[in-house]
């Protein structure tokens, strides 16, 4: 006669045993899913596209070059909308369509957010504000360190950026100037070398030893991972941001900065072919 699976008669104990092994798959399964979450948190897993490498300011790269760590990140630090920059989230709103291709990591400030008036140094060393840089146009402040290889990429493209679009402004037109601050804190001539070893010919190295820029944007939530950049006015209110490198040299980036000049006016803002 057939045997069916119901008539198997099993030996004594098996059945606690294999409960107990269900039971230990469970908690390896659980184990592991749980590290795979903290690695998502860490990494930016599914973060979402090229724009997503960010890193604390106490990171350390990994030994094989790979995905460099924030060792102790601190939560976002929600503050009130300032009414006074209305007009910049305006703007965003105006200049929303083109965060787009190079540029798709772009978030542009709905909430009126004001920047930190940030203290470094200037490039003659003197102590300095980012209220008493740029002129009386919109700036795209840059907070990077040496070590950070991302950092070291996007460097040559916010370079030219400030080539292209740089200006003092002045007789109702607005100025632009790209304002990358530097955050090494050990030795102050690395920054400067590595502008000479690869060229950089337009861009002003701003300089703060103590990092402490990028602890006061932590207030405003930004500040949580290297590289930061973002586009304020000159009233030091935020348009918009990115967490992350980007390619600042391309059409997409050109496009959204030269809306933002204009205040995003449909007609500045109209997409690129």
């Amino acid at each position: 006669m057939t045997e069916r699976p119901e008539d198997t008669v099993e030996p004594a104990g098996s059945g606690s045993g294999r409960s107990g092994g269900r039971f230990a798959l469970i908690v390896a399964a659980a184990v592991l899913l749980g590290a795979i979450a903290g690695l998502a948190g860490v990494y930016g897993i599914g973060g979402g596209g090229r724009n997503a490498v960010a890193v604390g300011a106490d990171a350390q790269s990994a030994p094989d070059g790979g995905a460099e760590v924030a060792q102790e990140p601190a939560p976002a630090v929600a503050g009130a909308p300032d009414e006074a920059c209305r007009a910049a989230s305006d703007t965003a709103r105006r200049i929303a369509g083109l965060a787009r291709g190079e540029l798709a990591a772009f978030a542009p400030t709905l909430k009126p957010t004001r920047i930190p008036d940030l203290a470094f140094l200037g490039p003659d060393g003197a102590p300095t504000t980012l209220s008493a840089v740029g002129g009386d146009g919109l700036k795209l402040v840059n907070i990077w360190a040496t070590w950070c290889v991302p950092c070291r990429k996007e460097m040559p493209a916010l370079d030219a950026l400030q080539a292209s679009l740089g200006a003092k402004g002045g007789a109702g037109t607005p100025g632009f100037e790209v304002v990358a601050v530097n955050i090494d804190t050990r030795d102050p001539n690395k920054p400067k070398a590595f502008f000479d070893e690869i060229g950089i010919k337009n861009l002003a190295l701003y300089a703060d030893p103590k990092a402490q820029a990028f602890q006061d944007l932590r207030a405003v939530g930004r500040g949580f991972g290297l590289p930061t950049t973002m586009l304020i006015d000159a009233k030091g209110c935020e348009i918009g941001h990115i967490a992350g490198p980007a390619e600042w040299a391309s059409a997409d980036a050109v496009a959204l900065v030269k809306a933002a000049l204009a205040g995003g006016e449909p007609a500045a803002a109209s997409p690129v072919p």
